[in-house]
């Protein structure tokens, strides 16, 4: 399958933001942790893994496969009769998921640096929609929604996890607020606006997949504690906040200098010392594992 390249002029300037931000620090970061968060969100994995439950022989699309964690489980799932593709306009991620592929021997996966939401896949060709947190940064999820039930058969099926409110999930609100007091303000977010939480209201996601032309669509809430890091791992906590959610693109956006970053190190490591259960340092995530048909 062929996919625009990420360099090429988006005519969005929401899509354009969305392929720099992925392609630039944020990428880097997430590359170099890639083990580090698939063992964080391993419970996540398992639960939209068992809602999607991917099938020996299916054809299955990872819609935000990142650095590869999910295409391997799905490849893993669906077996040698069946087929894999991830998609992600993240070129680093993608390279690092295709030597993950390569390193497992797995013939029936592969890996297209493209965006989901205009991609021109073969029609009705997939069984299985899937994501774990790669659907909620579309421009116009609308038209999105839509071709990606042009690429799925008739009583195909997706299985989507995406972030609820962020007042309603402690993975996120935590490091911010414990971040926010020291960096420079900055304008309301757009709660209708590309990026982690444009999934987060239930009603309007019903809406616009219903109007896609999706079916029989469920949303159903899962608030899952996320171990970042042993008790005595502070430091390895406050690396994995300051590279995902909210806070990540507001350091990203404010470029704060050497002094501040120092500062704001400190404020995230003291407020995270003080989730420590189970041996660990844990953070609730609040997240919605949506089902629909074709």
């Amino acid at each position: 399958m062929n996919a625009r390249a990420p360099s090429a002029p988006a005519a969005d300037p929401r899509e354009a933001e969305q392929i720099a931000y992925w392609n630039d620090a944020t990428a880097a970061h997430w590359t170099t942790l890639q083990a580090r968060i698939d063992h964080v969100f391993s419970p996540i994995t398992a639960l939209a893994m068992e809602a999607a439950s991917p099938r020996p022989g299916e054809r299955a699309l990872d819609i935000g496969s990142g650095c590869g964690a999910t295409v391997l489980e799905l490849a893993r799932r669906v077996g040698p009769q069946g087929q894999v593709c991830g998609i992600d306009i993240s070129v680093p991620m993608s390279a690092c998921a295709r030597e993950r592929i390569a390193a497992a021997g797995l013939a029936t996966a592969d890996i297209v640096v493209g965006d989901a939401a205009t991609h021109a896949f073969v029609a009705a060709d997939r069984d299985l929609l899937f994501s774990r947190f790669g659907v909620m940064f579309f421009a116009d999820p609308h038209a999105a929604l839509a071709n990606l039930l042009r690429a799925t058969r008739g009583g195909g099926r997706l299985a989507w996890v995406a972030w609820r409110h962020l007042a309603e999930n402690p993975w996120f609100a935590v490091p911010l607020q414990a971040a926010l007091p020291l960096l420079p303000a900055a304008p309301p977010a757009d709660p209708l606006a590309p990026g982690p939480f444009a999934f987060a209201d239930a009603d309007r996601v019903r809406h616009l997949l219903r109007t896609a032309g999706w079916q029989n669509v469920k949303l159903v809430r899962h608030d899952v504690p996320l171990r970042l890091a042993a008790a005595d791992d502070v430091a390895g906590a406050a690396d994995l906040v300051t590279c995902m959610g909210p806070l990540a693109r507001r350091l990203a956006r404010s470029n704060p200098n050497p002094a501040l970053k120092t500062a704001v190190r400190a404020s995230l490591e003291a407020a995270l010392s003080t989730h420590v259960a189970a041996g660990g340092i844990v953070l609730t995530a609040s997240t919605w594992i949506i089902s629909a048909y074709a």
